[in-house]
């Protein structure tokens, strides 16, 4: 199993909920507004035996020539887009759900991503990311998948893909919040989204505001450190700008 974290940057976010680019070797975060919170965008690809698998897609941002910024990381990575066999998703926010579809440069027609990929979706969060109207959600990101024949919406609260990942609804972020195990030949890669996004909040109890269910965050977060470090699992963190994968 080889693990490949996909940076898209540092950003600040604060009530406004928009993510602004941060130059953590010039700047100070007591510049931004107050409340701001310093994330990295992180992607990541994990390569087994049998898959290329992509878990969230980040931002889904372009570079100058309007080439995909998640397409870039893999190619850097050397990895073609086309070879991605299955995407896996956490949750549908704008910065885990960017990089779903792609936009034609030239027109607003927007395409799935990894057309050759098989896309794995809690059927809950994606019903409840179209109906609430939110500005965590920017439907236009995910809506094709409804449509598309490779997507493969997660109907129970746990279960298997394909005998070797177990996914696991949580809630706790966002309503229909899910996580992911990965094991292959004795090694766990667990990716707990934005329940477990960083490094320090696995070490530390705090309840978090922005989350839907905050305690049970602070609760899943303790429980999975224990659990993860008894049976020596790598910690995959979304959000963490120092540590992304961990141990490493």
């Amino acid at each position: 199993m080889q693990i490949i974290p996909l940076s898209e940057g540092s950003f600040t976010i604060d009530q406004t909920r928009v993510f602004v680019p941060f130059n953590t070797g010039m700047e100070e975060l007591n510049t931004r507004p107050a409340g701001s919170l310093l994330v990295e965008i992180q992607p990541f690809v994990i390569i087994t035996d049998n898959d290329i698998i992509l878990l969230d897609t980040g931002l889904g941002y372009y570079d100058a020539s309007g080439k995909s910024q998640l397409h870039n990381n893999l190619l850097r990575a050397g990895i073609n887009p086309s070879q991605v066999t299955k995407v896996l998703m956490s949750h549908l926010h704008k910065d885990h759900a960017g990089g779903i579809t792609i936009q034609d440069p030239q027109t607003p027609e927007r395409f799935i991503s990894f057309p050759y990929a098989t896309y794995f979706v809690q059927r809950r969060e994606f019903d409840y990311a179209m109906e609430v109207g939110s500005a965590s959600y920017i439907t236009k990101d995910f809506t094709l998948l409804d449509s598309f024949s490779r997507v493969v919406f997660l109907e129970e609260d746990e279960g298997w893909i394909d005998g070797y990942i177990r996914y696991q609804l949580t809630g706790a972020h966002s309503k229909f919040h899910q996580v992911f195990w990965i094991t292959e030949k004795g090694r766990t890669a667990f990716f707990g989204g934005d329940v477990a996004p960083q490094l320090q909040q696995m070490k530390n109890r705090f309840i978090a505001k922005y989350d839907f269910d905050g305690k049970k965050c602070m609760e899943l977060r303790r429980q999975w450190w224990q659990q993860g470090q008894a049976e020596n699992w790598t910690f995959l963190f979304y959000h963490d700008i120092k540590s992304p994968v961990w141990p490493e």
